[in-house]
């Protein structure tokens, strides 16, 4: 009998062994957060189809059902934009004289066809370890894992000392309303804080899946979108003429195309680049500390503008992301346009990019119109109040790995927080594979052991936050 019992715990270790190591223990209340994440997922929030005030509906009955009061939630739309809304959440703190933080998460997603994806975009699959769904990480996984937080802390009897805050808002891809800047700009007192968490940033892992490093977003650039234009009486193909429209904006963003501007470092590029250049090491890492001591060092420019990240993050960028002209085959254009699409560093006005943009196409044919929108604003000092719980708990999760500040090259909702005064800094916790997870391409995808361990780290981190010392 003893030899037979020997053979069957030497058999289940061998299968246990096939089997692979035994799956991590769920998270208190990871069932129902998965339900909270897939209801907001497949609630579609698409600006052609979808509403965002639907979904900010269906996040306040959960709050509400998890004990919230109604004085506590305010569902905001305003009648031109009926399915643009949003909520905000408030979680009261024991010291009312304490400032509150504010989690900031948008719920609109960019469109998605159905026949390009290889699954329902609107429906959260999971499969091989990973989300799949439009929004599943841009930016649902945020929102989910804010709303579900709210939950977690009241079911535990939590009591912060500090207010905590929850604006859920739309139109941060675009579209007809920006809830964030709506409430910073008209509400003001519903948002207030000493400082808000983010979108953006992350755990950047590299192509094995190993984490390389822990990312913050502390600064971010302005968004310029300039048209250029050439107009011309046009006539029959038959009779071509050098005087062509098309021509003209033609060699105006060839111009544009061949010109770099200056690098332009600022306390949260030097930092990055700084920390960067241990990290990454070689040609790429010697790059990075020249360009910190000397932002005019060609060499390193040049290696550096050949990763898109590193180059979007020495200066200001500008693309051509469109072109028009033309209206009949056999007829000689009368128009032409192209958009130019800008990131501007903090501290460049829009307007002086356009001025070096008339510059460079140096051709009174072609004129330069500017979009309307925010100026840059520098981002908030990172200090250690705000930078070492995001240090210790990130050595928690992710041991060994540094905490980097970056500046967004693109654009979020936390601009106009920081331009109404609002401190705001990008702080999510996902881990973001090199090609971001597909976002807003096809079959975006995002881990779910990502998800998972950003709601743990925002957990954390927001409790020491949220009982802070002033």
């Amino acid at each position: 009998m003893r030899g037979l019992a020997i053979l069957a715990a030497v058999a289940a270790l061998a299968l246990s062994a096939l089997a692979g190591p035994a799956a991590a223990a769920p998270q208190p209340g990871e069932a129902a957060f998965r339900a909270l994440y897939k209801e907001l997922v497949e609630t579609n929030t698409t600006q052609s189809s979808g509403s965002c005030t639907l979904a900010a509906e269906r996040m306040a009955a959960r709050l509400k059902a998890a004990g919230f009061a109604d004085a506590d939630l305010t569902l905001f739309a305003l009648p031109e934009f009926p399915k643009d809304g949003g909520l905000v959440a408030v979680y009261p703190g024991r010291d009312p004289k304490a400032g509150a933080i504010l989690l900031l998460a948008h719920l609109d997603v960019v469109e998605a066809k159905r026949e390009d994806w290889t699954r329902d975009p609107f429906t959260l699959f999971e499969e091989g370890g990973y989300f799949y769904a439009r929004g599943a990480a841009d930016d649902k996984a945020q929102a989910a894992i804010f709303t579900d937080l709210f939950i977690r802390l009241r079911q535990e009897g939590y009591r912060p000392r500090h207010t905590l805050k929850l604006a859920l808002t739309c139109g941060e891809e675009g579209g007809r309303f920006n809830g964030a800047s709506w409430l910073a700009q008209n509400r003001r007192d519903l948002i207030d804080a000493r400082f808000a968490l983010n979108e953006w940033a992350g755990v950047n892992l590299d192509a094995a899946g190993k984490p390389v490093f822990h990312a913050i977003m502390a600064d971010q650039k302005t968004v310029g979108t300039y048209r250029l234009e050439a107009t011309n009486p046009g006539g029959h193909s038959s009779r071509p003429l050098p005087d062509n429209a098309i021509y003209h904006v033609t060699r105006a963003v060839d111009r544009i195309a061949a010109y770099e501007f200056p690098a332009q470092l600022n306390d949260v590029t030097r930092a990055y680049f700084g920390a960067m250049s241990k990290i990454v090491g070689g040609e790429r890492g010697a790059a990075m500390a020249a360009i910190v001591a000397d932002p005019n060092d060609a060499a390193a420019k040049a290696v550096l503008a050949r990763d898109p990240n590193d180059h979007a993050m020495m200066g200001t960028t500008c693309v051509a992301t469109m072109f028009e002209a033309g209206h009949a085959a056999n007829a000689l254009p009368q128009r032409a346009t192209a958009t130019i699409n800008c990131r501007i560093v903090p501290g460049v006005t829009r307007a002086a990019v356009r001025d070096t943009l008339v510059g460079l196409i140096d051709d009174p044919q072609v004129t330069v119109s500017e979009s309307r929108g925010r100026e840059g604003v520098a981002g908030p000092p990172l200090t250690p109040q705000i930078m070492d719980p995001i240090r210790k708990v990130s050595e928690q999760l992710w041991p060994g790995v540094p905490v980097v500040p970056t500046m967004e090259a693109a654009a979020t909702d936390g601009k106009a927080l920081i331009t109404a005064g609002i401190p705001t800094y990008g702080v999510m916790g996902l881990a973001l594979e090199p090609d971001l997870g597909h976002m807003h391409g096809l079959n975006e995808r995002i881990g779910v052991k990502s998800v998972l361990d950003a709601r743990e780290f925002t957990y954390r981190l927001v409790k020491i936050y949220a009982d802070q010392k002033d």
